[in-house]
């Protein structure tokens, strides 16, 4: 391996190293992925629907879940897509608010508890952001945000290797992908039927 690929190869095991750490921190809230399989699977034989919103790179995170859920055979969509059905008081939300609040997350959240709607937040501040007080679940992922990103004192500072919110947003994908896998035995969803479900029109 040549310098340049060794390099490479050292910076995306750093910033995946940096992601996987997020999942070992000690913690008194209980592991997001369970959270977030347990209210799915929930919805899911209740044969209720998921809605999905976030902002920003948070919400290309979870636009890529509502594809996997889709794909895993639920009833998944993401607000404001031109065909997004009334969420009822059989359907789930799950936003995410990063560093802890949004206007957009907290009004959109309010509006499912209104209807009925059970919300799951995404967060890596539990006890402060202004989203929470929405939400019937809190899934802590305790990752820096832009919430917390700033560094304290002055003087030359190296460069931080994941700026603003792109560790939380990096945690989201492998959570995701955590989540989805785990969702898929508990459906008992082969890869097969799993496939099956992928867009031809492409």
């Amino acid at each position: 391996m040549d310098s340049g690929n060794a390099s490479i190869s050292s910076l995306a095991s750093q910033i995946c190293n940096h992601i996987a750490s997020i999942f070992s921190k000690p913690t008194t809230h209980p592991p997001a992925v369970d959270l977030m399989v347990a209210e799915l699977t929930s919805v899911a034989s209740q044969k209720g629907r998921v809605f999905l919103y976030g902002v920003g790179r948070e919400g290309l995170m979870l636009k890529a879940l509502c594809m996997r859920l889709a794909h895993l055979g639920l009833s998944a969509h993401f607000v404001f897509d031109m065909t997004t059905p009334p969420i009822t008081s059989a359907d789930l939300l799950i936003a995410s608010a990063g560093p802890g609040g949004f206007f957009t997350v907290n009004a959109i959240c309010s509006v499912a508890r209104t209807h009925g709607g059970r919300v799951l937040l995404l967060t890596a501040q539990p006890e402060t952001g202004s989203s929470v007080k929405h939400a019937n679940v809190v899934a802590y992922l305790p990752a820096q945000t832009m919430a917390d990103d700033k560094e304290d004192g002055g003087g030359d500072k190296s460069r931080t290797l994941l700026p603003m919110g792109s560790v939380y947003e990096g945690a989201m994908f492998v959570l995701f992908e955590m989540v989805v896998y785990k969702l898929g035995e508990v459906l008992g969803e082969s890869p097969e039927a799993i496939r099956a479900r992928h867009t031809n029109l492409e």
